[in-house]
């Protein structure tokens, strides 16, 4: 437990913290160069193939539905979630000293834990979505009407952004004295706590709570979600049924796949030989890779995307010539 006790001495010679030194990828000097141009191509990737799947379910018809809503609002929570961390790491990479300032890392911790919290209640709902079209078809229509589609997505947000103005609020009551580096590329809950010398014991309590409700929760309903999706899909009798049952939640166990396994792996990992490479090296897949993951996961194993996407890319292609 993070709870360290101040000395009347300490009190009286306490300096407020008015900025973050990042300490992330400091091991490498020679490389930052590499290092903008290889997360600049990611981050432009990233923005291009999710703006890509948002413009592909907007105008084709055949994506006018709930799955395809639930992923351009991923697609649109993916761009957000980058644009946290990336922009802010790119211009570091140009720096000496790479810093943020104390409100702009509170405001890094609000909108990652914002993205965050929401985009794991998303892919809940999205697994409700196959849950029901594949367990009850007949029901689909009745159970995934518009309005329960906006209320599913709208509850995500409100759920990722009450859990994140939590932290974020209780994150600035904390009496930071000093050190102000933090050994990473970015801010977060757990390595602000660590720079705390006033009692962090709520914080904590709140995060346990948190990776309980926003974490575990929607992991493990999912997981039930998907017993009852893989149990009915064994149930129907021809393969050729059971290979196009599979196929429409393929895509979306995937991103799950990915999505929670590299959260788990970067928040409840044990600390046991700790190694700043290692710890970017994690962090960067969950936090700048997964985004960019998804997109390329949903073009490459769904027929209606790839259809949607080729479309696109014709029109736009016949726009050129007519243009030219």
């Amino acid at each position: 437990m993070l709870i360290n006790a101040l000395t009347p001495f300490e009190m009286n010679n306490q300096t407020d913290v008015t900025e973050f030194i990042f300490l992330g990828f400091s091991n490498h000097p020679k490389l930052q160069g590499l290092f903008f141009l290889v997360f600049l191509i990611v981050y432009l990737t990233t923005v291009a193939g999710n703006m890509l799947i948002i413009t592909a379910t907007r105008i084709s018809l055949a994506l006018h539905t709930p799955m395809y809503y639930f992923l351009s609002n991923l697609s649109f929570l993916d761009i957000c979630y980058t644009s946290t961390t990336i922009p802010v790491m790119l211009v570091n990479f140009f720096r000496e000293k790479k810093t943020i300032s104390y409100e702009g890392c509170l405001s890094q911790i609000f909108f990652l834990v914002t993205c965050a919290g929401t985009e794991g209640v998303l892919l809940a709902a999205m697994a409700y979505d196959r849950y029901v079209a594949i367990c009850h078809p007949l029901q689909y229509p009745v159970l995934m009407s518009v309005k329960v589609c906006v209320f599913l997505v709208t509850g995500s947000w409100l759920c990722g952004l009450v859990n994140s103005v939590t932290h974020t609020v209780l994150a600035a009551t904390l009496t930071l004295c000093g050190p102000n580096q933090i050994s990473h590329f970015l801010c977060d809950i757990p390595l602000l706590l660590k720079l705390s010398c006033s009692d962090t014991s709520l914080n904590e309590s709140v995060l346990h709570v948190a990776s309980a409700t926003i974490g575990l929760s929607p992991c493990l309903f999912t997981g039930v979600s998907y017993i009852f999706i893989i149990s009915a899909i064994l149930r129907i009798p021809s393969a050729q049924g059971r290979s196009k049952a599979f196929s429409t939640c393929a895509s979306h166990l995937t991103v799950v796949v990915v999505f929670f396994g590299a959260a788990n792996f970067n928040y409840d990992r044990t600390n046991i030989g700790y190694n700043l490479d290692m710890d970017i090296l994690i962090s960067v897949f969950f936090c700048v890779i997964t985004p960019m993951l998804n997109p390329i996961i949903y073009s490459l194993r769904n027929k209606e995307v790839k259809s949607a996407l080729r479309k696109l890319t014709r029109e736009c292609g016949l726009s050129n010539e007519i243009n030219n």
